[in-house]
């Protein structure tokens, strides 16, 4: 893949992730809920699909050349969040407090730290330069 398509990629799980995890604020509060949870409130499909749409952004952190750690941690993560979700309503409020794609675009974003920070950079100046007054909402992860 060349920059532009990474780019584009490291862009598209970041869309998932949030609209999965936390696009909906709760008036009065500063707790985020995504579509994730909402979703898992249908009996029996809701937690496949939400638990598809996790899977494919694992697929897609694939094309960065993760480390196989890493993959198995964000495996897990779905995993979890997918068991725990087949309990009604109880896991329902786990899916909304977990967040596991909003963790598994965490675990990305440090590798491309380490191995690709020009891509990183590259994403941040992009989202600036279509959104300048919005103020920023993701802190950098902490070099080692």
């Amino acid at each position: 893949m060349n920059t532009a398509e990474r780019l584009a990629t490291l862009n598209r799980i970041r869309k998932l992730s949030r609209l999965m995890d936390t696009a909906i604020g709760i008036p009065g509060t500063r707790f985020r809920i995504g579509i994730d949870p909402i979703i898992g409130l249908i009996p029996g499909a809701g937690d496949i699909v939400s638990t598809g749409f996790s899977a494919y952004i694992i697929y897609l952190a694939t094309h960065f050349g993760i480390p196989a750690k890493d993959l198995r941690q964000m495996i897990f993560n779905i995993g979890l969040e997918a068991a725990v979700g087949t309990v009604p309503l109880v896991g329902d409020l786990f899916d909304a407090y977990y967040k596991s794609n909003i963790r598994n675009l965490a675990i990305l974003e440090q590798h491309l730290q380490a191995t690709e920070p020009e891509i990183e950079e590259l994403a941040s100046v992009r989202a600036e330069s279509r959104e300048p007054n919005l103020p920023k909402t993701r802190e950098k992860a902490p070099q080692i």
